[in-house]
């Protein structure tokens, strides 16, 4: 006997013009961004520049995949395509890296080949990559305290513009010392940033692809709170993972020796489940007789 519980939670769907707005504005920033660092000879800029083009790719990723996860469930995906923003994140962390690998490589060359970058310019164009990824961010602001997606690129953004005002201090540090050396200085302190900011990007993603538990739950305490529940006798074949960036599933085995509750016990254990630790999609499954009977009560067996 079982009981199924599902609440439908938004997607990013809904912000379909933001996400476009956003695409727009940072696209045409790296644009100029990259065009001043190459006539500047600013390898901060170029640096910041292959970095915004990452960003535009990982907002026309997660754009892709949030409408696609709004797609209804088939008879071959029961789950819909909720899964493309996990895998969303593994291509943009991906793509992350390979954009720092080749800056990195052009970075530690200019330390050999220096050349004078204009420090006049790093600071008008940063200052500019301020005002619009500030500008992006905002977009953002209103629905990043309920979506993960919304709330990472919100941070993504914000990051940006701090970034950009390292750029600023770098242009003005060049044009009060003269010091070619601190323009790749700044741009190798700006890849490494970036580079172990993305880390845990990637290793989530990761984890959520193999069918990890998100990080924000405490398996332990869903499990006692499963166990604390009137009747529960024990609990087993427990388990909870991601069903994309947004939703948690949770499905679980619980003996009741004095038989089976109702219906209405397990919907508001459902209800609690997604209250108390943001599980939305919870499937329950009650068994009257001893734990030892079912063939998955070992916590070995999946």
């Amino acid at each position: 006997m079982g009981a199924h519980h599902h609440h439908h939670h938004g997607q990013t769907g809904g912000h379909g013009s933001a996400f476009a707005l956003a695409i727009a504005l940072n696209l045409s920033f790296v644009a100029v961004e990259l065009l001043a660092g190459i006539s500047g000879k600013s390898m901060a800029l170029i640096a910041d520049a292959g970095h915004n083009l990452s960003d535009v790719l990982a907002l026309l990723l997660a754009w892709g995949a949030s409408r696609l996860a709004n797609r209804p469930p088939s008879s071959r995906f029961t789950w819909g395509l909720k899964g493309s923003s996990i895998l969303a994140a593994l291509a943009n962390a991906a793509l992350l890296w390979l954009a720092l690998g080749a800056i990195l490589l052009e970075t530690l060359q200019r330390f050999s080949r220096p050349s004078e970058p204009q420090g006049i310019t790093m600071m008008v164009v940063a200052g500019i990559g301020i005002a619009v990824n500030a500008l992006c961010a905002l977009l953002f602001a209103k629905g990043r305290s309920k979506d993960l997606n919304l709330r990472a690129a919100f941070q993504h953004l914000l990051a940006d513009a701090v970034v950009s005002a390292g750029v600023v201090i770098a242009g003005l540090l060049v044009l009060l010392t003269g010091k070619v050396w601190i323009d790749p200085a700044t741009s190798l302190i700006i890849t490494v940033a970036i580079g172990l900011g993305s880390w845990s990007l990637l290793k989530e993603a990761l984890s959520l692809a193999l069918g990890a538990v998100p990080a924000a739950i405490d398996m332990d305490s869903v499990r006692e709170f499963l166990a604390g529940q009137p009747g529960v006798g024990s609990v087993h074949d427990l388990h909870v993972w991601a069903m994309s960036t947004t939703e948690t599933v949770l499905s679980a085995h619980l003996t009741l020796p004095g038989g089976h509750p109702g219906d209405a016990f397990l919907h508001n254990l459902a209800h609690e489940l997604e209250h108390r630790f943001g599980i939305g999609h919870a499937t329950l499954q009650v068994e009257t007789g001893s734990s030892e009977d079912c063939a998955l009560h070992p916590e070995g067996v999946v």
